[in-house]
């Protein structure tokens, strides 16, 4: 193959060097806004007062930052930590979430594409015939024309920004479906342990009507022997088998809320469950997990993920404003090739047989009935309406906080005096069987203390549950449970787009 002659290399480079000033040029104004970050909405802290009293510690300097703490650190339990590893692994959710940060990315750089040219080699070959009667010798003739060009076609010289602020809003979009994705992640990792522990709680539930009827059973079979005898009253038996069935309805009630829990969590996991990861009761204690401080500064509403991602949006409409502005101006575009051309292929790279073309062209808006004013019109609507919503999430985010912080100032008095008014409800309930049995009161005292005994063990276990659930939910809304090093295969994080 023959070299390219010297007036086509002085023509490709000159190109070159048109096509690099141009890129220097190009976006060299900006005429998005600046970006300002909305004032939270809200006060610096999470100091609450109720009858005069602080309720919650406000925590000026402290500064958790649970965003920071992985979910393995919080989560102690290993069968509930294999649990939730399952789910990250397998739940559909999470693995749409990961699926759109990448279209989100496969987008970004679609749309970052058009800043830069697009250069693109052609080679072609044609052939035709003339007629005798329409060629100028008379007779029929064939022509062919070879031809080799490498050219750029439509590039845009974004000198006033349109196409750099529309990369800027896609990079925004592909943070927004990041934070996103981060959300749903912490979401699921809340969901599962909340259900993991309402499975226990439940079964413990159930374990406590199981032995309540095994009691009241044997209670009634002795009962209803006295009664064939004549020592203890019809409406006394009446009572004790209203119980026991009673007993017996919360069995199948519970029965049936355990099997609603699995399928819960098989449903969270995507995914059957090994019966050994399961819990059979509720722990004793809360070292299940790991306790999260209250003395907060509400400045960690701002990593939650869902704020980010209202930010990322607000930050794509200002973007958005910026490219609706350029629209006002005057767009360049240049279509440019070069290269060589011949009848034969031989022919090719002979010299004289360079050929090249040049053709830049100008569009400058003069009317268009208003479109381009209503188009920057709803791009800065837009602005204000992603404002709006980027304050309500820090609101949503500081009520949620404010919340969950209002129950725990409270759980452990809570659960200290339901502990000391079961075990009373006991020991009356004991006193009152006693008396009973030993015919000083009738049944109707003891069938009281036996219902407000049960009553309060209910009590018991459900305010224990509330306890861990509300460590699960104060983790959860300040934004804790994310951890890259622990992410499955399947999970898409970080940024890798700049």
């Amino acid at each position: 193959m023959r070299t390219l002659t010297h007036r086509q290399n002085t023509f490709l480079r000159r190109t070159a060097i048109v096509l690099a000033l141009a890129g220097a040029l190009a976006g060299c104004a900006n005429l998005a806004p600046d970006y300002r970050q909305p004032a939270a909405p809200v006060p610096s802290s999470w100091a609450q007062q109720v009858d005069g009293k602080n309720i919650v510690a406000a925590g000026q300097a402290q500064d958790a930052q649970a965003d920071s703490i992985g979910w393995k650190q919080f989560f102690l339990d290993t069968r509930l930590q294999q649990v939730i590893d399952a789910a990250l692994a397998n739940n559909r959710d999470l693995r749409v979430a990961a699926l759109n940060v990448e279209k989100a990315r496969a987008q970004y750089r679609i749309t970052d594409a058009d800043r830069y040219p697009a250069i693109s080699a052609t080679g072609s070959s044609t052939a035709s015939r003339t007629p005798a009667d329409l060629s100028s010798s008379g007779r029929a003739t064939v022509s062919h024309q070879q031809s080799v060009t490498l050219g750029v076609s439509a590039y845009e010289l974004d000198f006033f920004g349109r196409l750099k602020n529309l990369s800027d809003a896609a990079l925004e979009t592909y943070r927004y479906q990041a934070e996103t994705r981060r959300s749903t992640h912490i979401s699921l990792v809340a969901e599962v342990a909340t259900a993991w522990l309402t499975l226990a709680s439940d079964r413990d539930l159930l374990k406590l009507a199981q032995d309540t009827l095994q009691s009241q059973s044997r209670t009634y079979e002795l009962s209803r022997r006295s009664h064939d005898i004549g020592t203890v009253s019809g409406v006394d038996l009446a009572s004790q088998e209203a119980t026991v069935e009673s007993a017996r309805a919360d069995v199948g009630r519970y029965t049936a809320q355990v099997a609603q829990d699995i399928n819960a969590l098989r449903l969270l996991v995507g995914g059957d469950i090994d019966e050994n990861l399961l819990p059979q009761g509720l722990p004793e204690t809360a070292s299940v997990l790991v306790a999260t401080p209250a003395g907060l500064p509400s400045e960690v509403l701002l990593r939650r993920p869902d704020v980010l991602a209202a930010e990322h949006t607000l930050k794509s409409a200002n973007a958005d404003i910026g490219a609706a502005r350029a629209a006002f101006f005057p767009s360049i575009t240049l279509t440019a090739d070069g290269g060589t051309a011949s009848r034969t292929l031989g022919g090719l790279f002979n010299p004289g047989s360079g050929s090249w073309s040049f053709a830049p062209s100008i569009n400058l808006p003069i009317f268009n009935a208003g479109s381009l004013r209503a188009s920057l019109d709803s791009a800065k609507i837009t602005r204000d309406i992603d404002v709006a919503n980027y304050e309500k999430a820090i609101q949503t985010a500081f009520s949620e906080v404010a919340d969950a912080l209002a129950v725990r100032a409270t759980l452990d008095q809570r659960l200290q005096a339901q502990s000391k008014a079961t075990a009373a409800y006991e020991k009356s309930y004991r006193l009152s069987e006693a008396r009973y049995r030993s015919g000083i009161d009738s049944y109707l005292t003891t069938l009281v203390s036996q219902r407000s005994l049960y009553s309060a063990q209910q009590t018991l276990i459900s305010l224990r549950l509330t306890e861990q659930s509300n460590r699960i939910t104060l983790y959860k809304v300040l934004g804790g449970g994310w951890n890259e090093q622990s992410q499955p295969q399947q999970a898409v994080g970080g940024e890798s787009a700049s």
